[in-house]
């Protein structure tokens, strides 16, 4: 069924708009988890970047004359099957670990998602809607890269924990501060 220009920017606005409560909602969940405050707070900023996105990209929908709707996001559906180390149980590390994992699979899919958005707002002559996911998508990729930098370090502090009869604990576990994703 063929659409006008605006109703698919409108479109992908709100699967932007939806993408970023899922996102706002699963960095709360971690942001509450684990015991490394490092990554805790890393989360509490991530609900904060996704709350004002949303404020953004909502802004742009109303000001196109669109309107938020209540069905699950392409990007919903894609995550929603993002699985974990271990489902259950296990160590606070690991946990934190598995949170670090889906946290930046999913700043990855955002980045993604404002792409699309981003070529369809100009392929539609919306350089406005562009600009502002261009705006996001760069924000997805600083979020993203702070997510990776814990990476390393937390892998080993998991398996250090997992494994703590055989691994001597003094083994250092900081991140070098010269990684690129």
């Amino acid at each position: 069924m063929a659409e006008n220009s605006t109703a698919v920017v409108c479109r992908y606005l709100e699967e932007a708009i939806a993408a970023e409560a899922r996102s706002e909602a699963q960095s709360r969940g971690f942001a509450g988890e684990g015991d490394d405050e490092d990554v805790r707070a890393a989360f509490a900023r991530h609900v904060e970047d996704a709350r004002l996105q949303q404020e953004r990209l909502t802004q742009r929908l109303q000001e196109l004359g669109g309107r938020l709707s209540d069905r699950k996001s392409f990007l919903d559906q894609v995550l929603e099957g993002t699985p974990k180390l271990a489902e259950s149980g296990g160590l606070l590390e690991e946990r934190t670990l598995q949170n670090l994992i889906v946290a930046f699979t999913t700043k990855k899919a955002e980045s993604a998602m404002y792409e699309a958005l981003a070529a369809t707002a100009e392929a539609a002559g919306d350089a406005a809607t562009a600009r502002l996911a261009r705006g996001s998508q760069k924000e997805e990729a600083a979020a993203a890269e702070q997510l990776w930098h814990f990476l390393p370090s937390r892998s080993k502090i998991a398996y250090n924990m997992l494994t703590v009869t055989e691994v001597d604990p003094s083994v250092e576990t900081k991140a070098a501060t010269n990684r690129v994703v």
